[in-house]
């Protein structure tokens, strides 16, 4: 499976991108393989306030509901609205389907490069 080396990854299968002065979280492939078929996601409003390590959104699926965990502190500036009528853009394509954008970010919890995530995920 490839990474995106643009990105960092959590133990809890988040990714998140720094671009400038937001970062950017969504699902891991890996997440999405692993829940299977998405059939809903609940998703933060913009202006909520996220603390890193603590759940945020949640995913659910034919398997199971899941908490999503934000790598960031930092206040919502946007949704992807668009998984909200169609949660299986994250089957599709995990790496663009984010599911918010942060900003002030600074990162909060330990993070991975692509290469130290792909080897956690092949344990």
């Amino acid at each position: 499976m490839d990474y995106p080396a643009d990105r960092m990854y959590t133990e809890t299968h988040e990714w998140v991108a720094v671009d400038g002065e937001n970062a950017t979280i969504g699902l891991t492939d890996y997440a999405q393989k692993e829940l299977g078929d998405l059939v809903f996601v609940g998703l933060p409003e913009v202006g909520d306030e996220l603390v890193g390590g603590e759940p945020f959104a949640d995913v659910e699926s034919v398997k199971a509901v899941s908490e999503v965990i934000s790598p960031v502190d930092g206040t919502v500036v946007e949704v992807n609205e668009e998984l909200l009528d169609n949660p299986a853009l994250i089957n599709e394509s995990a790496w663009d389907a984010w599911l918010v954008r942060v900003e002030p970010a600074s990162i909060a919890v330990e993070t991975m490069d692509a290469p130290a995530y792909a080897e956690s995920c092949a344990q």
